[in-house]
Formats: C-alpha cells, sequence, structure tokens
C-alpha cells in the first residue's frame, strides 16, 4: 500500500510539475519564440558564412596471411592482431611520412603554405628549408585523419582542405608513401637472423638440463625438498613451522589462563569471590543462587507471619547458612582451577619452547647446505630463462620470415569531392534550433525565479493563512470588464463572480450571511474597484437588494467604470452631511442594485471615516439592503481603509495575480487581523485563463462548453 502511496504522489508531483512549466510557456511564449528566433538566426547566418572544407578518402586493405604456428593445412587462416593494424595506422600519421608526401608533392612551393611562410619569416625570421618542410608536415597532419574500419583489415585515409582536388591528391599521397615504405621488405635478414636462433637455442638447451641434475643431486645428498611455493627447504624446515604455531598457540592459551587468574584473585583480595566471571557463570552457582532466594523469600514470609525466633524461621536460616557454605565451596574449587589451568599452560609452554630450542640448534646446520642448493636453483632457473627468451626470438623470427604486414593495397582511391563534408548546414541549423529553445527556455526560466507575485493556492494558503475563495480571469482588450458580466453572464468571468459570491455569502444563505462586504487591496491598480463593481452586479443578479458603496474618496475610480452615474453628491458630502443618505443612494440601471458613489477625488486632512456618520450610515444601509459593498482604498499607506474594514461583517482581499509582491499580501493581511477585521479571504484578479496551477480548475477546456453554447 505505501509503494502504491508513494507512486500516486510521484505521479501527482509530475503532473503538477508538467502543468506549472505548461503555464509558463504559455505565459512567455513571446520572450520564448524570440530569443529562440534571435539565436536561431544567428546560428544560421553563422553556418552559411563558414568556408566549405572538402575530404578526400582513400582506403587501403592489409591482407592477412596464414598462422606462422599452424602446424597442418587444415588450419584456418590467420587474422592479423588489432595491436598490428593499430600500429601500421600510427605509421601513415607518422611525421616521417608526412615529411614524405611533402617531398613528393613539393607543397613547400604551394602558395598557400609559402604565404604562411612569409607570415611567419616577418615575426621568426628566415626558414630554413627543414623549417619549412616540418611546418607543411605538421599541418598536414592536422588535417589528416586515419582510421581502421570497424573489425576489418581496411585503413581509411582522410584528408579535408577548402580545396577540393588537394584534398583528393594529398590523400592517395599518404597511401603511395604508405605503401612505398612498406612493400619489398627484405625478409633475407629475419630468415638469418632464425638460424642464429635455432643454434644457440639448441646449447642452451643442453645447459639448463645440466643445471638441473647438480641441483637434483644436491638435494638428494643433503635431504631437501620444495616446498608448496616452490622454495628450498628441508624437512627439519617443514617441522620447526607447525611447532612454532603451536608454541604461539600455547603461549595465548597461557596468558588467557594467567589474566584469569589474576582477575579472580584481584576479586578475592577485594573480598569478592562472587564478583569473579568463571563464579558468575558457573551453573552450579546460579542453581544455589535460585535455591537461595527461593529459602529467603520463603524466611521473610515465615518471619512475617511468626516472628524470627519461630522453629520454621530457624530451620530456614540454617538452611540458608548451608546455602551460603556450598556457593563459597564452588568459588573456592572454581579459583583452584583456573590456578590448575593457569599452571597447566604454563608447562605446555616450556616443554614447546625446550623442543623449539633443540629444532633450531639443529636447523642452524642446515643453513649453509641450503644456500648452496639455492644458488644451483638460481642457476638452472636463468639458464631456463635464457631458454625461454630464446625460443621467443625464434618465433618471432619465423614469423617474421614468413609473413609481412605489408601485404597492402589500395581499393578505393580518393577521387575529387564534389560536395563539401564540412559544415554539415542541416545538422548546425537543427543545432542552432535547439540552442535557441534551450536559450529560450533558460530566460524565461530565470523570468519566472525573479517573479515574488502570488500565483498559486499554496502562496495564498501556505504563505498568508487565508483561504483563496476565488480566482478571477483577465479579460484582454475589453474596457470594462464588469460589463461582461451582464453582457455574457455564462463567461468565465461571471462563473468565477458567482463562485467569490458562493464563498462570501455561503450556498445555503441563512440569517447569519454578511451583509456588509468590504473589498480591498494592498496596492492600488490590482482589480478591486473593477471586482467590486462585479461583485454587486452579482448579488443583485442573484435575488439580492444590493448597494455598491465607493469609499475610495481619493482615487473615485467607480464613477468611471459604473453606469447610470447622475447626482451632484455622493460619498463625501453624504458623509460631511450636506446631502442625506437618500439624496446620496443613485440606481445603478441594474434592478436590484443601487449604488453611492465619490463625485470627484478629495484630499483633504479631514477624517472622514473617523466619526459617527460612516457608523450611521453603514447601518441604516444593511438594515434597507441584503447586501452592502464596500470599494475599500488600497490598505499600504493609507489608514482610511483600515477603518471601514474593522466596521465591515466580511474583508475580501483583492490581489493582482502574479504581479502583487507576496511580502506586501503579508503586510496587509498582517494590518487586518491586527485591527480585528473579519478577513473571508482573498480573491487573485487578471488570472491567466491558461494558469491552472492557482486552483481555477474550472477554467480548462474541459468546461469551456458550460461557459459557451456548444456549436453544431
Amino acid at each position: 500500500m505505501k509503494v502504491m502511496n508513494d507512486t500516486a504522489n510521484y505521479e501527482a508531483r509530475l503532473a503538477d510539475v508538467i502543468r506549472t512549466a505548461r503555464d509558463v510557456v504559455k505565459r512567455r511564449i513571446l520572450m520564448l519564440g524570440l530569443v529562440a528566433a534571435v539565436i536561431t538566426i544567428l546560428g544560421v547566418v553563422g553556418t552559411l558564412m563558414m568556408t566549405p572544407v572538402y575530404e578526400g578518402v582513400t582506403r587501403l586493405q592489409i591482407d592477412p596471411s596464414r598462422n606462422p604456428l599452424a602446424r597442418s593445412a587444415s588450419d584456418a587462416q590467420a587474422q592479423l592482431a588489432s595491436e598490428a593494424i593499430e600500429t601500421e595506422v600510427s605509421v601513415i600519421n607518422s611525421i616521417d611520412l608526412a615529411r614524405t608526401v611533402v617531398k613528393r608533392l613539393n607543397l613547400t612551393k604551394d602558395p598557400v603554405y609559402v604565404e604562411q611562410f612569409a607570415e611567419a619569416a616577418k615575426k621568426q625570421g628566415p626558414l630554413t628549408d627543414s623549417d619549412k618542410l616540418d611546418a607543411v608536415a605538421r599541418q598536414l597532419l592536422a588535417h589528416l585523419s586515419v582510421s581502421r574500419e570497424k573489425l576489418t583489415y581496411i585503413i581509411g585515409i582522410r584528408f579535408r582542405d577548402e580545396d577540393a582536388s588537394k584534398s583528393a591528391k594529398i590523400a592517395n599521397a599518404f597511401a603511395a608513401a604508405y605503401l612505398d615504405t612498406r612493400v619489398g621488405n627484405n625478409i633475407g635478414t629475419a630468415a638469418r637472423q632464425f638460424e642464429f636462433f635455432e643454434k644457440r637455442l639448441q646449447e642452451l638447451a643442453t645447459e639448463a638440463r645440466e643445471a638441473d641434475n647438480r641441483v637434483a643431486a644436491f638435494q638428494a645428498e643433503h635431504s631437501i625438498v620444495k616446498s608448496g611455493n616452490n622454495a628450498q627447504t628441508t624437512i627439519l624446515d617443514q617441522q620447526v613451522g607447525p611447532l612454532a604455531t603451536q608454541l604461539s598457540v600455547a603461549q595465548a592459551s597461557a596468558e588467557e589462563a594467567r589474566a584469569q587468574l589474576a582477575m579472580a584473585n584481584a576479586q578475592v583480595r577485594a573480598g569478592r569471590i562472587d564478583a569473579v566471571a568463571d563464579v558468575l557463570d558457573s551453573q552450579t552457582i546460579i542453581d544455589l543462587r535460585r535455591q537461595r532466594a527461593e529459602i529467603s523469600r520463603d524466611l521473610g514470609l515465615i518471619e512475617n507471619r511468626y516472628g524470627p525466633r519461630h522453629p520454621d524461621a530457624i530451620r530456614v536460616k540454617d538452611q540458608l547458612a548451608q546455602i551460603d557454605s556450598q556457593m563459597r565451596d564452588e568459588a573456592n574449587r572454581i579459583i583452584r582451577a583456573l590456578q590448575a589451568k593457569a599452571a597447566a599452560g604454563d608447562a605446555q609452554v616450556r616443554g614447546l619452547r625446550d623442543e623449539m630450542a633443540r629444532l633450531e640448534g639443529q636447523q642452524a646446520q642446515d643453513v649453509r647446505a641450503r644456500v648452496t642448493a639455492d644458488s644451483l636453483q638460481r642457476e638452472a632457473d636463468s639458464k631456463h630463462t635464457a631458454y625461454d627468451k630464446m625460443a621467443d626470438l625464434a618465433m618471432e623470427s619465423r614469423q617474421a620470415s614468413q609473413n609481412s604486414i605489408a601485404q597492402a593495397r589500395i581499393i578505393d582511391a580518393a577521387e575529387t569531392p564534389v560536395a563539401p563534408a564540412a559544415p554539415n548546414k542541416p545538422l548546425l541549423f537543427l543545432v542552432s534550433l535547439l540552442l535557441g529553445i534551450g536559450a529560450g527556455v533558460a530566460v524565461i526560466t530565470v523570468q519566472e525565479l525573479m517573479v515574488s507575485g502570488v500565483r498559486s493556492v499554496e502562496d495564498v494558503e501556505g504563505s498568508l493563512g487565508i483561504p483563496l475563495i476565488g480566482a478571477i480571469p483577465a479579460l484582454k482588450k475589453v474596457q470594462r470588464p464588469a460589463d461582461n458580466l451582464l453582457e455574457k453572464p455564462t463567461s468565465q468571468f461571471a462563473e468565477a463572480l458567482r463562485n467569490v459570491r458562493a464563498s462570501i455569502v455561503g450556498v445555503k444563505g441563512g440569517a447569519e450571511r454578511p451583509k456588509i462586504i468590504a473589498l480591498t487591496s494592498a496596492m492600488p491598480a490590482e482589480g478591486k474597484t473593477t471586482t467590486a463593481l462585479a461583485l454587486a452586479r452579482t448579488m443583485a443578479l442573484s435575488g439580492s437588494r444590493t448597494v455598491l458603496f465607493d469609499v475610495d474618496v481619493r482615487r473615485a475610480q467607480m464613477r468611471q467604470i459604473a453606469s447610470n452615474v447622475t447626482g451632484t453628491g455622493g460619498t463625501v458630502e453624504l458623509l460631511q452631511g450636506s446631502i442625506s443618505l437618500r439624496e446620496a443612494i443613485q440606481p445603478s440601471g441594474l434592478e436590484g442594485m443601487d449604488q453611492i458613489l465619490v463625485k470627484e477625488p478629495y484630499f483633504s486632512s479631514e477624517n472622514l471615516f473617523g466619526n459617527q456618520a460612516i457608523h450611521d450610515v453603514l447601518g441604516e444601509l444593511s438594515r434597507e439592503y441584503d447586501a452592502v459593498i464596500l470599494d475599500l482604498p488600497p490598505l499600504l499607506g493609507l489608514a482610511d481603509g483600515r477603518f471601514i474594514a474593522a466596521l465591515s461583517d466580511a474583508v475580501v482581499l483583492i490581489v493582482k495575480w502574479d504581479e502583487t509582491p507576496q511580502h506586501v499580501v503579508e503586510s496587509a493581511v498582517n494590518a487586518l487581523k491586527s485591527d480585528g477585521s473579519n478577513l473571508v479571504g482573498a480573491v487573485l484578479s487578471m488570472v491567466d485563463p491558461g494558469a491552472r496551477s492557482v486552483g481555477s480548475y474550472y477554467y480548462d477546456e474541459k468546461y469551456s462548453h458550460y461557459y459557451t453554447p456548444k456549436e453544431s
């Protein structure tokens, strides 16, 4: 079950990562495309500006010969060793062969290299012919590639140059130079060497046999044998080893016995004989202690019942004394046993030492004989070693006389290439595209990491500690988003507002539902005013008598987006007492919804919200209407919003998605909580409809037919 849960959790995390990545790409697709396009274009332009390089290819075949160790005609044809083939590859790559090619093609007179010589002469002075030869040879090797084709006997010689004809000419020249140095090797020298090695091999065989005979005779005379590792030893030496092992074991046992006895004596001197380890481990002592414990328990019962002078108590005490006496006797017996064990161990060690001393005295007499036997054996071994080396040399000479790796031929001569070998434009174009995409991904990743705005449910509920009660999608290219609620009542925007309403007042309603609902934000331009207007309209469309009360007097943005704006007075005049509440209330043009707006921005040190007027207005509005929607000013930097928020039944904090820094929102939340305001949750505004990571899964394409009629 745990494994299944871990797997499910892993799949869930992986799905979240994929969804997050998709959201990031959707939000920053323009930046991703721009960076990818720039990098790709730069790569394509750089590729097109590269000078084409041509490659001439010559292929050589090395012919295998028969195995020189073959003894019959039925033996299979031998294969050349891989080391031999790689050796030939190194020969073709050698500087000597490159010098030969330079001389044959007279490349020191080539205009390309002549120009290079002139530039080098300006820096280093005039170059000698040898310097020019070496310089051109090294440049040839820098553009030369020689390799074996898999496990075949084919060697490919590839030369790259900007001149197509020159690449083929130089590749063929390397192949020809290689064949000229290898073909026609004189194998007569190898044959003469083989004859000499054969004669010398016979002489060494005779010397080795004579040396073996001398060793055997001396060993028999002095009773010398060979051990398992082929070392010289005597029968007496073979006896000393086991005896030394026995002595070591006996010494260890004796030391252990003495140590045990010393510890036991120390415990006895301290009056703690019952603490000796062997006494503690004695089964007899264990049994006696168990009996003593049982008798002591019986004694306790008898004394409690009859008293300490009762005959049964006296009898039980005698039994305890007998048990204690038996335990002391058993402990003394164990101590004596330890003394006897230590004495026996010492005696065994003395006896083994005496025997070892006797054998060592006899062994000294055999040292000279063993040294002489070792010397004879080394002499015989050196004869055998010399014979083995000579046999190897003879075999190598036979192989050299019968087989030459120079048996090679050109199977494909290089022809002037038609198409360049480099650059591989399609591949470089693809690499440029991949690098562009990778750079684009890196750029948008850095951009995402630098964003500190609130995005997800975890940012709101985990970090801020308040519930997320709604996520309102952004309506791009719409001047008055709140009008979308009326024009498209089944849109995503409208459904999001209905979800916010359900979260605030509850889906069941009831007498305890909040009436005075304040909407505020931490900073300006977070969609607070639009959300307040849209929520008020949602309340009215749901059948609640609603009034929208604009108390953001310094900005007065509500009058610019609301409908049916009339009248000569508003919020400021109402709170100053210059007009009555009836005069301040205006119809909104939507059935069931009225509004009190700010006529124009008001800047004054007068505290409009710190007196009894605002209390009276809110009280009267809550009695006449089912819902009073307050558009508060931003919290940070202004005190007005905090006064009114504390008077509201419910406060909703509007947070602009992916923009408002989290620490700013935290400051606003802390301010509301410290004032005792009833903060019911946060609403993310202007959310990207494709950002499923905020938890608004109802924006998914699966719900698209719930928002708009399905076209037939």
